[in-house]
Order: structure tokens, then C-alpha cells, then sequence
């Protein structure tokens, strides 16, 4: 009784059918450990933020957001993760947090093909802030029902993990890869790049930007996403990286 959770996976699952929702692992995990006889609902909490891991392993200073249901479960894990060189602050948002940490990856690939067509830091500058769009509307589309909250995109979750991601992760690293091997006219397949370039580390970026436009297609929101959207058409359907300023812009502007 009174046990609580904590989840640092980033990612997300899918419904495999129907709507094709995404499902958060908290609450798989939630779900699996509540299934024997007797056993606690875990109440879930999920620490994400821009904390890539090599960097906090050197003790660079970093900061984390817990997403949590209660204030007072945010407090326990704020007290336990806390550091002189890892800050760590909560939001009542689960849902908004768990979500940020696996949606930066598709912005990340917008990020990536700007840098391999040599664009400059205002047109990454503006992927970037249209994904934090795109992203913030994701949560609320399929997960408004969880009280989305605001201020959870400008947390370390929200805005400063889809920043790093956008400058230094593997996802922005190979889609760079990607679009300058069709620009250089030797094109390369995601899963060569990624054993190529990655070490044995996967990229999530790929599968997360399949199962969103599952998702939103089978929403009927296509139209809403026209990043996420334009994302996967350079990734997936055949059309050229420097499309990636071509999409609909004036949904943003």
C-alpha cells in the first residue's frame, strides 16, 4: 500500500491497431506490476530532461524534471535524484513529461536534415520552435484527458531536451548522415547508417515518427502536424531534405 515509481525510460509505445494511441510506459509498467494476486497500483512518476548520459557520467551539471500525479511524490524523488550537479525539479504532469521525451526525437530529425543541407542556425532555430508546437499539440490531442500542463514544455523536459537533441544527439547525427548522402547522390538506408555511425546503440527517432503518423493519421489530425508530417515524408517516402522548409508554414505563421 502507498508504493510509488519512478520511470527513466524515454520512449514511448503504440496501439499495434485501431486508433493506434500512444501508450506511455509508465503505465505499462503500472499495469504489469499490479497484475499478481495482492499487488499494489504503483503510483507512477518519470524522470526525463536534458541529461544525456555521458555527459552527467563526466559530473557536467544537468538538470531533470519528474513528471508526477501528486506534489508530494515529486518532492520524495526531487529529494533522492537531487545533486550538486544534477538539479531536479517536478511538475504534476506525467503525461506531458513522458511524452516530451520521446517526441524531441522526430524534431531531432527535422534538426539533422537542416544541418546536413549546411542550412543555418535560424532555420534550426525554427524547427525547433515549430516542434515544441507540434509536440505540445501531440500531448494534448492524445493525452488531454491527463491535464496537460503548459509550463511542462518549458521545463528541463520540454524545451531544453529538445534543444540538446536537437545539437548533439544520434537522431540529429544521422538524419545529418542521411540527408547529405541524397544530397552527394549515394543515399543511405536508416538501419546502415545507424550500424555504421551508432555503435550498436539504436535510433528511436525513425520508429517514433512511423507510429506518430500511424497515430495521427488514424486520428484524422494529419493536417495539424505539418512537421511531424513533412518529417516523415523525407524519412520514409521519398522526398528531398530541403522540403523540410516546404511544409505547410502557415499553420505557424
Amino acid at each position: 500500500k502507498g508504493a510509488i515509481g519512478c520511470s527513466l525510460i524515454k520512449g514511448i509505445e503504440f496501439e499495434k491497431e485501431g486508433d493506434m494511441k500512444p501508450i506511455l510506459i509508465s503505465d505499462l509498467l503500472q499495469d504489469e506490476m499490479k497484475k499478481s494476486d495482492g499487488a499494489p497500483v504503483v503510483d507512477m512518476s518519470v524522470l526525463m530532461g536534458a541529461n544525456v548520459a555521458n555527459e552527467v557520467a563526466k559530473g557536467d551539471f544537468a538538470e531533470a524534471t519528474i513528471g508526477c500525479t501528486k506534489p508530494e511524490n515529486g518532492l520524495k524523488w526531487c529529494k533522492l535524484f537531487n545533486t550538486k550537479d544534477f538539479a531536479v525539479q517536478a511538475v504534476t504532469d506525467v503525461a506531458g513529461a513522458e511524452l516530451c521525451g520521446a517526441m524531441k526525437n522526430v524534431v531531432a530529425l527535422g534538426a539533422g536534415f537542416c544541418d546536413g543541407l549546411g542550412y543555418g542556425g535560424n532555420t534550426k532555430a525554427a524547427i525547433i520552435r515549430i516542434g515544441l508546437k507540434e509536440m505540445q499539440k501531440f500531448c494534448k490531442v492524445f493525452y488531454g484527458d491527463r491535464q496537460i500542463k503548459d509550463e511542462t514544455f518549458l521545463e528541463s523536459c520540454g524545451v531544453a531536451d529538445l534543444v540538446t537533441t536537437c545539437f548533439g544527439g544520434r537522431n540529429r547525427k544521422c538524419a545529418d548522415i542521411f540527408a547529405k548522402n541524397i544530397a552527394a547522390g549515394t543515399p543511405k538506408a536508416w538501419d546502415v547508417i545507424e550500424a555504421e555511425e551508432l555503435n550498436g546503440q539504436k535510433l528511436q527517432g525513425t520508429g517514433t515518427a512511423q507510429d506518430v503518423m500511424k497515430a495521427i493519421k488514424a486520428k484524422g489530425v494529419v493536417d495539424a502536424f505539418p512537421l511531424f508530417s513533412q518529417i516523415h515524408k523525407i524519412a520514409f517516402e521519398g522526398a528531398k531534405p530541403e522540403t523540410i522548409i516546404d511544409m505547410k508554414l502557415e499553420k505557424y505563421y
